[in-house]
């Protein structure tokens, strides 16, 4: 069998894999909360894997190492700030976010959340949330689709829309069907996958090289500069790199992995797992950058055209044929795990927070729940119909998309967490507030300008949302009662810290 026929067994084993994942959760949900959230039954390890998968897409594996393959370890930064903001997500958001979304009349989606939590009667607040997150997460899966052409556009030779139909095709089934269960069990595969390739790929290419003291003295013949992280940086490029980190705490497709903990208790465990895989993650990803450059430089055969494909060409280097499909396939899973995360998330927002708010909702779980595969189904092709024609603005729209969300959601949600005289217009101003000065912000260039337009959405809404609460706040017992009561589920308060007190 030729390469490229050992390649492309891997990837059929992988696909297939992938749609038996589909179809045993799909044998496993039969009402709405399952589709929607897996019946609040995911074990730590299945949260932690399927957030970290779902969040860092293809930039894991072939954005970051490309990034510092060209450019050093200056590029390094924003790992640091994304691994540091994934840490704070599941310290501060996650045990309280599982506790208060049960209590606040069981929500099963961030827009459903924030209505409950502040008992909104008029919807706005449900409603303004779903529409932001359909729009953006349409095309957050779009690009991902895009990606995916790409793939097998670059890796196979196949025609880029033939790609780009059939990562589409199998992640759509596989979501539709299967639901919430099918995208977080596939994520933890994924996840598995993509750890276990950017571990193995250093570590070959190192013995390749011929240890750790030969790495470094290719590297310094290469760039005496690459290990330094302050090289070439600016100010204001690395608070950027660093705000990145902000963004999880508005990211839905991330954070609905927390309500659908068993317990709150559990976010611990996640906490751990989680960061465990993001540090091994990052650190292998970093790792396959510096010691591709010193393979590069050993083996001149073996240089890279495009920075970012210094993994998989490593991987069909050091690897038998078979081996390095799967290593490929890694890169399919970063790719779909996001598309598909985001995908339920989007098609939550329809049937739960938009389609529910604006009707009377009387419905039995079934319909709704084939509302919500109708949904999936919808969306993807609108996304594809997008992703039809390749466009040259992935990476910078995820960048945006990502800006959006933390800026307009990541506020609002620490603060109803934490802060109990936060008011329903507080919150609609500030969010709406965010979204306004990412989308001003990242329309300008130069001077402070150039500083990710993430920060100042982020603290605009801050200082709008705490504002406008302070003046309408209104004392009302029930909220209070709740608030206590998921600070006390959440067990991260000590006696006493919590009062029932309207004015505390």
């Amino acid at each position: 069998m030729s390469d490229s026929g050992y390649q492309i067994l891997a990837m059929i084993i992988y696909l297939l894999a992938m749609l038996a994942i589909g179809w045993y959760s799909y044998r496993r949900t039969s009402d709405l909360d399952d589709y929607m959230l897996g019946g609040r039954d995911l074990p730590p390890a299945v949260a932690a894997l399927s957030a970290g998968a779902s969040d860092m897409s293809g930039w894991l594996l072939m954005g970051l190492p490309g990034a510092v393959y060209a450019n050093g370890l200056v590029e390094g930064w924003i790992a640091v700030g994304l691994t540091v903001g994934a840490w704070v997500n599941w310290k501060i958001v996650a045990p309280r976010l599982r506790a208060y979304t049960e209590l606040a009349n069981d929500s099963i989606t961030v827009p459903s959340f924030l209505e409950n939590r502040l008992h909104d009667r008029s919807r706005s607040l449900r409603i303004v949330s779903g529409l932001i997150i359909l729009v953006f997460f349409t095309f957050y899966v779009s690009s991902g689709m895009v990606a995916g052409g790409v793939f097998f556009e670059g890796s196979f030779g196949m025609d880029y829309r033939a790609g780009m139909l059939l990562v589409a095709g199998v992640t759509v089934a596989y979501t539709l069907f299967g639901g919430f269960l099918a995208v977080s069990l596939t994520d933890f595969v994924q996840g598995l996958m993509m750890v276990a390739a950017l571990i193995a790929v250093p570590i070959f290419a190192l013995v390749a090289v011929g240890g750790f003291g030969e790495v470094a003295t290719q590297v310094r013949k290469v760039d005496p500069q690459m290990m330094s992280m302050v090289r070439g940086a600016t100010a204001i490029g690395v608070i950027s790199s660093l705000a990145w980190g902000l963004g999880y705490f508005g990211q839905p497709h991330i954070i609905v992995r927390f309500m659908a903990l068993r317990n709150a208790q559990e976010a611990t465990a996640g906490r751990r797992i989680g960061i465990a895989w993001m540090l091994f993650s990052v650190g292998g990803a970093v790792a396959t950058a510096i010691v591709g450059v010193a393979y590069v430089h050993a083996h001149p055969d073996a240089a890279v055209a495009d920075p970012e494909t210094i993994y998989l060409r490593l991987g069909q280097l050091l690897f038998h044929p078979f081996v390095a499909g799967f290593m490929l396939a890694a890169v399919l899973a970063a790719i779909m795990s996001t598309i598909s995360s985001q995908l339920l998330v989007t098609s939550s927002a329809l049937v739960e927070d938009l389609y529910k708010a604006l009707t009377k909702g009387d419905r039995t779980d079934s319909f709704f729940v084939l509302m919500g595969r109708l949904a999936v189904l919808g969306i993807s092709l609108v996304a594809a119909a997008m992703a039809w024609n390749k466009g040259g603005t992935i990476l910078g729209l995820v960048a945006f998309a990502w800006a959006g969300f933390g800026a307009s959601f990541g506020p609002i949600v620490v603060l109803s967490l934490y802060w109990r005289k936060l008011t329903t217009v507080g919150a609609f101003a500030g969010m709406v507030t965010g979204a306004i000065v990412v989308w001003i912000w990242g329309s300008i260039d130069g001077g402070i300008f150039d500083l990710y337009e993430i920060l100042p959405g982020f603290v605009a809404n801050l200082a709008v949302t705490i504002g406008l609460s302070l003046a309408t706040y209104r004392p009302n017992e029930t909220i209070d009662r709740e608030f206590a009561e998921s600070a006390r589920l959440a067990g991260r308060l000590e006696e006493g810290e919590v009062t029932l007190e309207p004015n505390g």
